[in-house]
């Protein structure tokens, strides 16, 4: 790169460093403003409901002890992870009825049945269906019927199918995904479906914009959706209007009402289709660190893949989905044609391995991805190593962190050696002492922040998505993620997982053992958890 260039290079990125801070604040003193009133009229109504109860303070308090009693009942009896309703008991504990009235608004998974059925009720009306895997799942049953039934098993709870792979190519760092996803966008056809958690102005955003508008006025069409709370502090209604001016389609993901139970239930699903032609999928958000052009928390390491095939129709299932629940510009059969009906046709005869893209819901019964985990966890005979930025287990997946281990299974995980949230990374570091004890080997990346979300064992099955091994994605958020069996990509997995490693400092019992109160911390994070 010439020097002129290099130089023009940076004072676009100084523009926009300066506009993204002016943005920032004004997009969050906007939704303070807007969200204040309703704040305030929670606080009256509280007021006016205590002053009122006061005479009747005695009455009221048998009553409320006699529900809580009740109430308790109703959570211990409830399928739900341990540590999850250990929170919520002492919630309640301490604070009866605000502890109660939390719960039913933001604690119970019946609170997002009013997203879940905007959901649903676009199913029967989709131009876009999932594809037939009966086949698939003999042919998978008779090479391996342990992997086939975890497969069938992510099925039963996603309705996902088990796909034959065709191409999956795996991009060990976000700025090579992103060079993917520019180029492919450049070539787009027909249209262009991009869903993100965050979307930000900047280098990253702006190219894309730039080929958006562009791709627009050859007659593309392009939809954008992001997630409300997200993309809070990052891209605004302004922002919206500015795509809509240019022909952009753009859409936000169960916005942000304060009193809304579906508050947490935050989609932080990653996907970019275009044409019926590609997908890709991982880790990166829309926003400059995610590519290193902005280094906050050092060198930011991140996965993602391009992929071809049938898997395509599941990722715009996905998005199709979502889009026309929250759009009233529906996508339409007319849109799509017949892309999805031809791909298997077009497929390699000499397919590489399976894949079963997925989606989890936290209005499921069962977490897909947190069952997943403990699934191969349990199967695993040689090793199993993940990827995460954040570390907050419940019982049943660290259970399985620590059985796996003591099976004598080589059991790491890579972490983050520079944080991106210190009390998250505090509470993540709470969790060491337990897995270390057992076995386990924790590798944090020295150069910077792994925002990376994968897991691979024994060199023939793994994911790559967008789950961390926080509560919040296993059993709050949308979230996508990609099961591969003898897939070509998990071979450049092993080997980015291993070259990561290498750049990591491996933690010691020696580092943990600090003593009754740093112990007792411990104890108190892990409590709190489920709420971050």
């Amino acid at each position: 790169m010439s020097e002129k260039s290099t130089q023009i290079k940076q004072e676009i990125k100084d523009t926009i460093h300066k506009v993204k801070k002016t943005s920032v604040r004004s997009i969050v003193t906007g939704r303070i403003v807007s969200i204040l009133p309703v704040v305030l009229l929670q606080g009256l109504i509280i007021y006016v409901l205590a002053k009122w109860l006061v005479p009747f303070a005695t009455m009221f308090y048998s009553i409320l002890s006699v529900l809580s009693a009740l109430f308790v009942l109703f959570l211990i009896s409830k399928r739900d992870e341990g540590a999850y309703k250990m929170l919520w008991l002492l919630v309640m504990f301490v604070t009866p009825l605000p502890g109660a009235l939390m719960y039913l608004l933001y604690g119970n998974k019946k609170t997002g049945k009013v997203l879940e059925k905007r959901l649903n009720a676009v199913h029967d009306s989709l131009p876009i269906t999932l594809p037939e895997d009966e086949w698939v799942q003999r042919e998978l049953e008779q090479e391996d019927k342990r992997i086939a039934q975890t497969f069938a098993y992510v099925k039963q709870i996603t309705g996902f199918p088990i796909l034959r792979n065709d191409t999956a190519q795996y991009y060990p760092v976000g700025e090579l995904l992103f060079e993917q996803m520019l180029s492919a966008l450049k070539e787009a056809k027909r249209y262009v479906f991009i869903e993100y958690f965050i979307v930000q102005e900047g280098i990253l955003w702006q190219s894309m914009v730039n080929v958006m508008e562009q791709k627009v006025q050859e007659g593309v069409d392009i939809r954008v959706l992001y997630d409300d709370i997200g993309s809070i502090g990052t891209f605004s209604h302004r922002n919206r209007v500015s795509l809509l001016k240019k022909g952009i389609k753009c859409e936000k993901f169960n916005p942000m009402i304060v009193l809304s139970g579906a508050l947490n239930n935050r989609d932080h699903r990653k996907i970019m289709v275009v044409d019926g032609v590609v997908a890709f999928s991982g880790g990166i958000n829309l926003a400059d660190e995610y590519i290193n052009e902005e280094h906050p928390f050092g060198h930011w390491k991140d996965i993602g893949f391009k992929i071809t095939g049938d898997a395509i129709r599941s990722y715009a299932y996905m998005f199709t989905e979502f889009w026309n629940a929250s759009s009233f510009d529906k996508i339409t059969r007319e849109l799509i044609g017949d892309d999805y009906d031809l791909i298997r046709g077009q497929c390699r005869q000499d397919f590489d391995g399976y894949v079963q893209p997925y989606y989890d819901s936290p209005n499921r019964e069962e977490a897909a991805s947190n069952n997943l985990f403990i699934d191969l966890l349990g199967q695993s005979k040689n090793y199993v190593w993940f990827y995460t930025p954040y570390l907050l287990l419940g019982d049943g997946l660290r259970d399985a962190f620590v059985r796996a281990a003591k099976r004598g299974v080589d059991v790491r995980i890579i972490m983050p050696g520079i944080p991106d949230k210190k009390v998250v990374y505090r509470m993540s570091r709470s969790y060491y002492c337990d897995l270390l004890e057992a076995g386990v080997r924790i590798f944090e990346y020295t150069p910077g922040f792994v925002h990376a979300k994968a897991c691979l064992v024994d060199d023939c099955i793994g994911s790559v998505g967008t789950v961390n091994l926080d509560y919040r994605s296993l059993y709050l958020h949308y979230e996508c993620n990609a099961l591969f069996y003898r897939a070509s990509l998990l071979s450049d997995l092993k080997e980015d997982l291993e070259a990561s490693m290498k750049v990591s400092r491996e933690r010691t019992l020696q580092d943990e053992n600090k003593g009754l109160v740093h112990n007792i911390v411990d104890g108190v994070l892990r409590i709190f958890a489920p709420l971050v």
